[in-house]
């Protein structure tokens, strides 16, 4: 039984980052984070950071910093993941930091992801009002559509069914005229 006026509390809940659990971003070196390399993300007037050490994959320091960025392939192949880096458009799919990263002087690696315009929200909900009318009408044209299938299959097969007789009637007859010629002289 749901009391009315409470709200839905969703049974499970998804986990924050280490770097949302603690708000201002801690020292590397205190959460855990090794590497000599500074990594800068930047998507729009977001950034996040993270360490990363030289040849490590540009996707998993993403991951590793909380960076969400969108991959097609994931071989390189198609361009989805595409960011800028140093003036260079690299893909973070399969490019690694590299050993020359501090072109600008700043003493950080820096990537600017390309803003993403739909992030994937959940709506926090099991279900809704809309969902079970929209899943009630998708088995009501389930049921339809098998009634209409099953009719016309059925159809088919009496008429196929007809055409056999008919067949077996015509090659009857002419065994019959065969054997009716065959005796008479």
């Amino acid at each position: 039984m749901i009391a009315i006026g409470k709200a839905y509390q969703p049974k499970w809940k998804k986990k924050k980052t280490l770097a949302e659990e603690l708000g201002a971003p801690p020292p590397p070196s205190s959460v855990g984070l090794t590497g000599t390399v500074p990594v800068l993300f930047t998507m729009g007037e977001e950034t996040k950071t993270s360490m990363a050490t030289v040849g490590q994959p540009l996707r998993d320091v993403a991951s590793q910093a909380g960076q969400y960025i969108k991959y097609g392939c994931g071989k390189g192949e198609c361009g989805q993941c595409e960011c800028l880096s140093n003036g260079q458009w690299i893909r973070p799919c399969t490019a690694v930091v590299p050993a020359d990263f501090d072109m600008d002087g700043s003493g950080q690696y820096k990537i600017t992801v390309k803003a993403v315009k739909n992030k994937a929200k959940s709506s926090g909900k099991f279900y809704s009002i809309r969902s079970f009318l929209m899943g009630f009408y998708n088995n009501i044209l389930g049921m339809l559509g098998m009634v209409l299938t099953k009719r016309a299959a059925k159809k088919n097969y009496d008429e196929r069914m007809g055409y056999e007789d008919m067949v077996k009637q015509k090659v009857l007859e002419k065994k019959r005229l065969a054997a009716l010629t065959g005796l008479s002289p």
